[in-house]
């Protein structure tokens, strides 16, 4: 068996304080069980509490043990005194002229993640983060610019969804029928971190969001992206099996090295490789291919007819993105005809090449520009620069 991923920078595991109870958001349900059972609960009502439980968790979104009425006063007692219902705290929600909603949410240790929503006709898709800040360092981004602190629990990343969905009433109500329209249709990991270098925890979460019992949104209905961590590629495939999202960003190893750094460990073919596995093994139907437009740098028609060249043979569709620019950002958004010509090649070559809209754009929610309001006020605009040019320098 080969060794677990690591990323480069070693994050210290969050462990809870002395004494408290214990959290049953962000446990599996063999998870909650077993804690049911630890703590008095027999064996053989293990598994019925524990449905019941995860439903008024999952499905109706109660807060308090107290509101779980199908079970008796004294277990709901039990369950008051034995464990807690917490959820990351919302410090600000910024909504956006487009409509799109930014949290800055705080979780345990006092660190700060963001998570944006963004509503669109017939879907509604949030946009999770998987850890406090990022280790890759990637030169276009402003997250790269905030140094990792640590993995998010599967508590804090299923949390984001619950605080979105409070947030919109879109829970649905006992003893009303289902809801079949929701306003969290959708669910990205494409927030702040690298998903793959918390595998156990996104996946934990990820059951619990694809659990038909509870949040309920199918496998097809999730997006993992990933700069390319190659080893964790068939595991996601295997143990979550949700749609892969690749940031690719450039048709050669040179300039993937300096906008992606992890390509210096997994260069453009080895990734490709993999990556010609993965519908197989989760049945998915395409493969998503981010690529951030670059003025000057990656957006020429050789890198359009490159990028079609090396993702033959994979089932795929390119998700052109316009740089959404941030303080000191040491790049330019490509022109809009430029843009609009790759985005031609590329469909003339048989693959779909939408053009992301920018969303949130006037506070700072667009893809890449999530970061922590604490990290991005402890820096003046001059450092925040100084820092973008010598990562893009030193990539």
């Amino acid at each position: 068996m080969s060794a677990p991923i690591t990323q480069d920078v070693l994050t210290i595991p969050r462990k809870a304080p002395e004494g408290e109870t214990p959290n049953l958001i962000g446990m599996t349900r063999e998870q909650l069980r077993a804690a049911l059972i630890e703590h008095g609960t027999p064996e053989k009502q293990a598994k019925m509490r524990e449905g019941q439980i995860w439903q008024w968790l999952y499905h109706w979104g109660v807060r308090e043990f107290t509101a779980m009425t199908n079970l008796s006063k004294d277990y709901r007692a039990f369950l008051d005194r034995t464990f807690q219902i917490k959820l990351p705290e919302v410090v600000t929600k910024q909504v956006s002229a487009d409509g799109t909603r930014k949290y800055l949410l705080r979780i345990d240790g006092g660190h700060e993640v963001e998570t944006v929503y963004i509503p669109e006709e017939g879907r509604g898709t949030l946009c999770i983060s998987s850890q406090v800040g990022c280790t890759l360092t990637c030169s276009f981004c402003h997250t790269g610019t905030q140094k990792l602190v640590r993995n998010l629990t599967a508590a804090e990343i299923v949390g984001q969804v619950m605080v979105a969905r409070d947030d919109l009433g879109d829970w649905n109500t006992p003893g009303e029928p289902k809801r079949e329209e929701r306003l969290v249709s959708n669910v990205v990991l494409m927030g702040m971190g690298e998903p793959l270098y918390n595998f156990d925890n996104v996946r934990d979460a990820m059951k619990i969001v694809m659990d038909g019992e509870g949040i309920s949104l199918s496998r097809r209905r999730i997006t993992l992206s990933t700069s390319g961590i190659v080893p964790e590629i068939a595991r996601t495939a295997e143990e979550i099996g949700c749609l892969l999202a690749i940031s690719f960003h450039a048709t050669t190893d040179e300039v993937r090295d300096k906008l992606v750094p992890v390509n210096k460990k997994w260069n453009i073919e080895t990734l490709l490789k993999a990556l010609r596995d993965y519908p197989r093994l989760s049945n998915s139907e395409r493969i998503t291919f981010e690529y951030v437009m670059l003025k000057d740098v990656n957006d020429s028609d050789e890198d359009a007819r490159r990028l079609v060249k090396l993702i033959r043979g994979i089932p795929a569709k390119i998700n052109l993105i316009p740089f959404n620019e941030w303080p000191g950002a040491p790049y330019q958004r490509s022109d809009w005809e430029r843009i609009e010509d790759f985005a031609d090649i590329i469909f003339k070559a048989g693959y779909a090449s939408p053009i992301r809209t920018p969303r949130g754009e006037d506070i700072m929610a667009a893809c890449g520009q999530l970061k922590s309001a604490t990290e991005r006020g402890r820096k003046s605009r001059a450092q925040i620069a100084a820092e973008a040019a010598g990562t893009a320098a030193g990539a």
